[in-house]
């Protein structure tokens, strides 16, 4: 890898920390410069940089013919607004007239937010994991002026520090390098693309079909079994993530291992790991939703940033338990993570934002942005806030008492060192459930009722002071993708539920996507729009073309939003997407989907991902979305498209599917061929309703559900003429259970269809 490697070597051992897996926030505003380049942009992380004396350039061709012309190497710098790492690079480098200047002077500099640029991001987060082990944000790479990487790395201090190379010293050896070595530098990049190039290559052999979907989802379970921490749930032990896509497998794994001691035992994994991430401090007790992870093993003290797509999969995995296991709580959690969503991640146009930072100021004031600081408490501010004796309890118990014995707080902070590695939570705590409200009201000589109502009132005046605090930053940035997921999050729990409000966000949000993020002229859906600073709905100078997320995440949110609301315009939509997803980044000879545009020639590697992480690969979403389609439109090509696209993941399917757990999920709809559930009626009609109120309280992983209501000229008529043929019987509505639409005796009372589904 040339000499050049060497600059970094001693660094990359430690730098895998600078990942934005730490506490997030923006830097202590400083007097403001005039702005850059980027003062044009609207992504929050590229505007937090727009006051750098950096001569910063967006990503373009601007850009690129700037190095070209001048013959300059390229220093990409790729962040996220809510990334804390980013933000102290920012303030110890890029806030540095010296560092700036030599910036300015020797590169051309450009910015990426890699929420709206995915596609960049991968390609080079794939280098520098490749040429140095680690990975994570802020990720710094330095690229020839046609755009191929020769070094690369993370976070960097400004200063040499221990045998970790300061900013300037690394600056400094590569503009000799470049002048001195250029041509062992160039090769040695291109070779390490050409090696990405075949290493990063997911194709199906001519013929070969998907790997057997019993063996695959057995071996899932099992390797998720391995992993699974057995006292608090979750799997590993610490940093833990809710990891949502696993949860889903390991329900859709029970649903057809109902009677086996693998599928009950899959079944007590996910409802325990569910629970106690429910009572966790990972959990916002006061003002809802879900922070990003946990930094230890019992879901205790959380890194304090939320992500819309984490709420979205989680509302989804809590209805889905409590769809299996008709307890309450689950129900509440969902609700509780939309309730949250409606109040702080929404625009009015019906959009949702992107994220919320862990970091912010203290209420007692300073400067300085702290982690968590919007959410914990001292002891004695629950003491102030919650003076009053309360009647009959033991021992003349306060209400603090009561609320503190409940949630774990202490008088010197509950929150342990190795949890605090920057002392940003001495003398804090953070809510965490000790004890069941059961447990507390005993302990207190109350009843129950009188104990609930008492933590309810205490949280709601929390959640008050609450608003008092300065609030941490929030992403106002709308990307299609997350909205996507979060369409589903809202249909899915309404559909369940039987909830109108939730339905009505879940139809404002569907038509915020076709309004704002789909191009009808150019028939592509767009990355992203943005708030104005009058609160509309912006788009930047020239918008983003979507990825292949942004229409497999939409597709399925809509698919979801049919079975929902069962107004088939959502449907025709998401076929329409479809046919534009196939011919955007359908991979003809392997099979498969690219994650971006393959013909885009500033995009290195036409990469397919293969990892079902914070967010499910597209190609897993796809598959199923395929599967789903070919069903409520008749075309048969899409149900062996998704066969081919599952044949080309099957050497990872079979060797390491914990990788894959969403994709194992399509696999098993493909080999258990989904049920048709046609519900014939009027949509609004009583007996219509309780038939579906029967389908929706089902987790039935393996359907899809349709409504045949007559309208013979309508869509789906249109696209599956057999419908014609179901009928309601005796007047009443009626559903039909069919496979490949050979149907089961018709049924018209809810009981027999529960029955007849559960079969």
């Amino acid at each position: 890898k040339a000499s050049v490697f060497s600059i970094l070597d001693s660094q990359h051992s430690s730098l895998s920390m600078a990942s934005g897996s730490e506490g997030q926030g923006s830097p202590p505003s400083t007097p403001q410069r005039p702005p850059n380049r980027l003062g044009q942009e609207r992504s929050p992380y590229l505007l937090q940089h727009a006051h750098n004396p950096v001569d910063w350039y967006p990503w373009g061709q601007e850009a690129f013919d700037k190095a070209r012309s001048e013959d300059k190497p390229i220093f990409l710098s790729v962040g996220y607004s809510t990334c804390h790492w980013c933000h102290v690079m920012e303030r110890e480098s890029f806030e540095d007239e010296e560092i700036g200047k030599t910036l300015s002077d020797n590169f051309v500099c450009i910015k990426v937010d890699r929420e709206e640029r995915p596609d960049v991001d991968k390609v080079y987060m794939t280098f520098v994991q490749a040429t140095s082990g680690g990975g994570g944000w802020p990720m710094s790479v330095w690229l020839t002026p046609d755009l191929r990487p020769f070094i690369g790395g993370t976070y960097f201090p400004p200063k040499d520090s221990g045998r970790r190379p300061g900013l300037k010293t690394v600056l400094t050896r590569i503009m000799e390098q470049w002048q001195d070595n250029r041509e062992a530098l160039e090769s040695s990049g291109e070779r390490v693309i050409e090696a990405l190039k075949k290493g990063t290559s997911i194709a199906a052999n001519p013929g070969e079909t998907p790997p057997p979907a019993h063996d695959v989802a057995n071996r899932c379970f099992v390797q998720l079994a391995h992993s699974y921490e057995e006292e608090y749930g979750g799997f590993r032990d610490a940093p833990k993530f809710p990891s949502p896509v696993n949860l889903m497998f390991l329900m859709s794994f029970w649903s057809v291992n109902r009677s086996s001691t693998e599928g009950s035992e899959a079944l007590q994994m996910t409802l325990h790991t569910l629970r106690m991430m429910a009572l966790g401090g990972i959990h916002d007790h006061v003002a809802q939703g879900f922070h990003r992870y946990s930094t230890d093993s019992s879901w205790h003290v959380p890194h304090f940033e939320k992500m819309l797509y984490d709420q979205a999969q989680l509302a989804v995995a809590y209805i889905s338990a409590y769809q299996v296991s008709g307890e309450q709580v689950f129900a509440d959690v969902a609700q509780d993570i939309l309730l949250y969503v409606s109040r702080d991640l929404s625009d009015k146009s019906g959009g949702f934002y992107s994220a919320e930072d862990a970091d912010s100021l203290p209420a007692a004031g300073g400067s300085e942005k702290r982690e968590g600081a919007f959410c914990v408490w001292m002891g004695s501010e629950v003491r102030e806030l919650l003076p009053v004796v309360v009647e009959g309890a033991t021992g003349g118990a306060t209400e603090a008492d009561i609320f503190m014995h409940h949630y774990g707080v202490k008088e010197q902070g509950n929150v342990d060192m190795e949890q605090d590695p920057h002392g940003e939570l001495q003398g804090q705590n953070v809510l965490i459930v000790r004890y069941s409200v059961e447990l507390t009201a005993a302990r207190f000589g109350l009843s129950v009722a009188k104990v609930s109502e008492l933590l309810a009132s205490a949280r709601a005046k929390m959640a008050e002071v609450r608003k008092s605090r300065p609030a941490p930053h929030l992403d106002t940035k709308m990307l299609a993708s997350w909205n996507g997921l979060m369409l589903s999050g809202f249909a899915r729990v309404g559909a369940v539920l039987d909830d109108k409000a939730l339905l009505e966000r879940a139809v404002q949000a569907a038509g915020f996507l076709k309004e704002h993020l789909w191009d009808a002229e150019r028939q592509i859906m767009l990355r992203s729009c943005y708030r104005g600073d009058e609160m509309e709905v912006e788009q930047s100078v020239s918008p983003i073309a979507g990825f292949l997320d942004d229409y497999a995440y939409v597709i399925c949110g809509l698919l979801d939003l049919y079975e929902a609301t069962l107004q088939p315009e959502w449907l025709r939509w998401g076929e329409e997407l479809q046919d534009r997803q196939d011919l955007l980044f359908w991979d003809a000879e392997g099979g498969g989907y690219y994650c971006s545009d393959p013909t885009d020639p500033t995009v290195l590697l036409r990469l397919k991902q293969d990892q079902d992480g914070a967010e499910p690969s597209a190609n897993s979403v796809s598959a199923l979305n395929l599967l789903r389609l070919s069903h409520y439109t008749g075309r048969k090509d899409w149900s062996q498209r998704s066969q081919q696209l599952l044949a080309a993941f099957s050497d990872r399917l079979t060797r390491v599917p914990i990788a894959l757990p969403e994709m194992v999920r399509g696999l098993m709809a493909n080999h258990y061929t989904l049920k048709q559930i046609v519900i014939c009626g009027q949509r609004d009609a009583p007996d219509t309703s309780s038939l579906l109120a029967t389908v929706n309280s089902l987790f039935l992983p393996h359907k899809v559900l349709m409504l045949a209501d007559g309208e013979t000229e309508g869509y789906l008529y249109q696209r599956l003429p057999i419908l014609s043929s179901l009928t309601c019987q005796g007047g009443s509505a009626t559903a039909y259970v069919c496979e490949d639409f050979t149907c089961a005796l018709p049924v018209t009372d809810p009981q027999e269809l529960r029955r007849l589904l559960l079969e």
